[in-house]
């Protein structure tokens, strides 16, 4: 393989000339690439491929994988694409460019083209020859190609089952590198969202840290079980032990932890995989075990002051479908919007409609008990105001939501600790 010349070429005065140098570098770097595109691919050796990846990706890690393929016939193309084996420092930068270099007859055309690749494979590096490209095309005359957007085509193709092929030592650091990247596909690429849900992975209740596809999960999915259950949120740990969880985990419903942003997208456009339907644990009804209405409407009167005295806070109180040992959470409607996802739009500065949710209560937690009864002997008791306040606050932290007024909270609980020790 050729290398590159380092020594300047000087010019008439015999001063050094940087522009016949750079010329020089990519005129050998092209050497290199028509050396390593044209040959057999049986005939170049791992340690020729490594050099020509950081020749033009300048990363010294050796690649996670490659794709060489030549295509003769009615689109004519060669091309040699890497995968990195992690993202560079600027990937997440809005400035970050897309690494593929595009040539016609080993004449470079341009770098960064965006045509050949989509946004969620713009972490590929390679080059890519097309003999029949007409060499003063413009990037606006690219967009439309027939041409470039049949090997794009084609290479996405062969780039998703490159990845399905790869095994879990190799995947798993792929997908945690270029996870959320990856993932847009499923927004953007309709073409392929299924061959890409079919490469997500996810931490799940029952996974003990490991990723699992959504086809493994499907697989060990309980016979009575009807849909995918999942959770999203910023801290695997805090989604493990989340509230919501309490009663899928007494039936052993495993469900799927996704931490990333990114998800709340994904299982908006997706919608369902293998014909089961995804199914939020935070919002609306499981519908898991049937509520008791004799309890239910027993606890009527105590609910609807509840809602009264949380009126700026909440849009409804009800039983809760969702829980087990808690006494209290936070949930929305199904068509509302998540709390992870409001917390990650403020974030980028985008407003939010009011987040009012949901208050469910467990029914049969001994603090509501307690709480209806001092209700029933006095409905204007300022006790009654402040296990109200808690309740909500209660449902706040066990979420990893920010109190309105956390000292409130820490003197409510020490003097219900006071009490306890008294009894």
């Amino acid at each position: 393989m050729d290398v590159e010349r380092t020594e300047p070429v000087l010019d008439a005065d015999g001063k050094p000339d940087g522009d016949k140098t750079e010329k020089v570098i990519k005129e050998e770097t092209l050497n290199s690439m028509k050396a390593i595109c044209t040959r057999d691919k049986k005939e170049i050796s791992d340690e020729e491929y490594d050099e020509f990846y950081q020749h033009i990706s300048h990363d010294w890690t050796p690649p996670l994988t490659r794709l060489h393929v030549k295509l003769e016939g009615a689109t004519e193309y060669s091309a040699l694409l890497y995968i990195p084996s992690r993202p560079p420092f600027d990937f997440f930068y809005r400035e970050h460019k897309h690494g593929v270099q595009l040539y016609s007859k080993r004449v470079f055309i341009m770098e960064n083209c965006k045509e050949l690749m989509p946004p969620y494979l713009s972490f590929i590096k390679g080059v890519v020859d097309a003999p029949d490209l007409n060499l003063n095309v413009s990037r606006e005359i690219l967009q439309q190609d027939v041409l470039v957007r049949n090997i794009r085509k084609n290479l996405v193709k062969k780039l998703l089952e490159l990845l399905a092929g790869l095994d879990k030592e190799k995947y798993d650091p792929f997908f945690q590198a270029f996870g959320p990247i990856f993932k847009t596909g499923i927004s953007t690429d309709y073409e392929n969202k299924d061959k890409i849900a079919n490469l997500l992975r996810y931490q799940t209740t029952h996974s003990n840290g490991a990723l699992i596809s959504l086809k493994e999960y499907v697989d060990r999915m309980k016979p009575d079980q009807e849909a995918i259950y999942y959770i999203t949120g910023e801290n695997i740990t805090a989604l493990k032990n989340s509230p919501h969880l309490e009663q899928l985990k007494a039936k052993d419903y495993e469900v799927i932890l996704m931490n990333d942003p990114m998800d709340e997208w994904v299982v908006r456009d997706l919608h369902e995989f293998e014909k089961k339907t995804f199914k939020s644990a935070e919002k609306g009804d499981l519908d898991l075990d049937k509520i008791d209405d004799k309890k239910k409407e027993e606890y009527g009167p105590l609910f609807g002051y509840i809602k009264s005295h949380l009126e700026e806070k909440v849009k409804e109180v009800k039983p809760s479908t969702h829980l087990m040992d808690s006494v209290a959470c936070l949930s929305g409607d199904v068509q509302d919007m998540s709390a992870y996802m409001q917390k990650v739009l403020r974030a980028t500065g985008q407003e939010t409609p009011p987040d009012k949710r949901v208050l469910e209560i467990n029914m049969d937690h001994p603090l509501i008990a307690r709480i209806k009864t001092i209700y029933e002997n006095d409905k204007e008791s300022a006790v009654l105001k402040d296990y109200t306040d808690l309740l909500f606050d209660l449902a706040v932290v066990s979420e990893g939501g920010k109190l309105e007024n956390p000292s409130r909270f820490s003197k409510m609980i020490g003097d219900l600790m006071i009490s306890a020790e008294e009894i």
